[in-house]
């Protein structure tokens, strides 16, 4: 599970600092299309959004060196991307098309077909190797030029048409796939569960025994550091709007998902990540300041009832 814990923005109790609060209000109508970008780059909304978090750190640290002249969206999807990249390899990603791809970029292929399916390519190119991935979404997607995408993805217009080809007809005789599912650790699925019961009771002792002492917790735009230093049950209790924690799958991976009580029904508004080491909860990742994730996802599922998203 990957989240930031950088040091470089918070105070020294942990908090986010104002001046990059404040940052992050410049950039709040750019955050649902780059997350969106990298939640389609690292096949997850939670990978995604811990991407976007070290792409927005990267460009407060470099604010200085910006060209104000310049657009900031194509300037932070370049920061975004080459952080997807760093992910993808942490992982182990690799290309296996690159390779070929720099004997094909020496032929201009004729301008590339659009797919024509336009925002359902995005749930499908996973399966690409990065570079064709990036180079779909941001055409088909998110509708940049060959010029554009070329200068983004460190490439050249030929390259990119190269890429695009490939993608698409990789995409094009590919069948339709269902998220993968990863199944919970019974251990994980039992310690989720009584997490959701006591925190929904707002036992706040009862949830703590669940909770190593030295556990971190990361409340994404406001906190990093250690849960004990959190004041993290107080701001659930003051929260202004009702909610409870369920136990749910989102894009197949096991989460806690937040649910916001509407006027007839609930519904699923954020996430929480989590991770358990010895029957103790070690690290908490909470997205509840992170709304444009839920929209993003492909599949939502709760114990006892199913939400798809297409």
């Amino acid at each position: 599970m990957n989240s930031v814990d950088s040091q470089e923005y918070l105070d020294g109790s942990g908090r986010v600092e104002a001046r990059y609060l404040a940052f992050l209000e410049t950039v709040t109508t750019l955050r649902p299309s780059l997350h969106r970008y990298c939640a389609r780059m690292t096949g997850s909304i939670m990978d995604g959004e811990d991407v976007v978090q070290e792409a927005l750190i990267e460009a407060y640290r470099k604010l200085d060196k910006y060209d104000e002249s310049r657009p900031l969206k194509p300037w932070l999807f370049r920061i975004a991307h080459n952080r997807c990249i760093d992910f993808l390899r942490r992982k182990g990603v690799r290309d296996e098309a690159e390779a070929a791809a720099a004997m094909s970029e020496a032929v201009s292929p004729a301008e590339p077909a659009t797919l024509g399916i336009g925002k359902a390519v995005e749930h499908l190119v996973a399966s690409l190797p990065p570079k064709e991935r990036a180079c779909i979404l941001l055409k088909d997607v998110f509708d940049y030029s060959l010029e554009e995408i070329a200068e983004l993805v460190d490439s050249t217009v030929g390259g990119v048409k190269a890429a695009l080809n490939r993608g698409r007809t990789k995409l094009a005789s590919s069948p339709a796939s269902s998220p993968s599912v990863r199944s919970a650790d019974p251990e994980l699925a039992q310690i989720m569960q009584l997490y959701v019961d006591r925190f929904n009771r707002r036992d706040w002792d009862g949830v703590r025994e669940l909770i190593s002492a030295d556990a971190r917790l990361n409340v994404l735009d406001r906190f990093a550091g250690k849960f004990a230093d959190a004041p993290y049950f107080f701001n659930y209790d003051r929260w202004p709007w009702h909610w409870k924690l369920a136990l749910g799958e989102v894009d197949g991976e096991p989460v806690l998902i937040v649910l916001q009580r509407g006027a007839d029904t609930w519904t699923s508004y954020s996430v929480i990540r989590m991770r358990v080491v010895g029957q103790e909860i070690e690290q908490i990742v909470d997205y509840i300041h992170c709304p444009w994730m839920i929209p993003a996802a492909t599949s939502i599922s709760l114990v006892g009832s199913r939400e798809m998203r297409d």
